[in-house]
């Protein structure tokens, strides 16, 4: 009995190591949802409004609030429907899409020089002469330090004007860049600390449609990038399930190494 005892316990250790989690190796990669939060200028801006806050006649604290706003707020996903028909929507993208190994790819000296910068296949090369090949199912994203301009729209999208798209100025993923991560390198997502995988000046969007085509996910606004190694870590990204949604709003974190 003592045997038995002694094994079960031990499993129980085991499996208790197993879930438990290092606070100090995670990093939440969202920004708040809040009403101050940036958004699309063409886009919906996020909305708490308040239902019920405080303590009701039977004694006991009661809170409730209604939320609206884009899909495209804050930290989110695009999901490939967002700009290639047919593919997957929201609520259809796998989980295992969004779980994968972390590449950090660092541009923040040639994005401050120029505000149009788009991440290029030398980049790409360059980190993996430095960190070895991106393994195929990673999930890249871009640091270009733009996290430094969050909460400031004029700054973050080089307009503060409501509903102006002409005059956006910020970095994102070349049409070369997106082709060679997906042919050549088979990433499962991709993403960026700036408003869009697009650079400001697009006009036809096509990194979004490039990634699209193929069915891979798309964060955005992503936060924190400064506090990850440019490899090793595990990236989690749970987006809302809207059902037919072509984006969502997004909680990524890293699992550090």
């Amino acid at each position: 009995m003592k045997k038995l005892i002694f094994l079960l316990l031990s499993l129980w250790l085991l499996e208790a190591r197993a879930y438990s989690v290092d606070e100090k190796k995670l990093v939440d990669m969202t920004y708040p949802f809040a009403e101050e939060t940036l958004h699309w200028p063409t886009a919906q801006p996020f909305k708490l409004e308040k239902v019920n806050e405080g303590v009701t006649p039977q004694g006991y604290w009661y809170s409730s609030y209604n939320y609206s706003g884009s899909e495209h707020v804050g930290t989110h996903m695009d999901a490939p429907f967002h700009f290639a028909q047919g593919k997957w929507t929201t609520d259809q993208i796998p989980l295992g899409q969004t779980i994968g190994p972390g590449a950090i790819i660092d541009v923040r000296r040639k994005a401050e020089a120029n505000r149009d910068y788009q991440l290029q296949v030398v980049d790409i090369r360059t980190w993996e002469r430095r960190h070895g090949r991106l393994p195929d199912g990673a999930i890249v994203l871009m640091y270009s330090g733009w996290g430094k301009f969050w909460g400031d729209r004029k700054r973050y999208f080089g307009s503060d004007q409501e509903g102006d798209v002409t005059n956006l100025r910020f970095p994102g993923f070349s049409k070369d860049a997106a082709a060679f991560l997906l042919k050549e390198r088979k990433v499962k997502a991709v993403g960026t600390d700036t408003p869009s995988i697009d650079y400001g000046r697009s006009r036809d969007f096509i990194a979004h449609q490039i990634f699209g085509r193929a069915n891979v996910p798309i964060f955005e606004n992503v936060a924190s990038l400064d506090r990850l190694p440019p490899k090793g870590t595990t990236i989690f990204a749970a987006p809302m399930k809207i059902k037919g949604g072509s984006g969502a709003p997004l909680r990524i974190f890293a699992v550090l190494p």
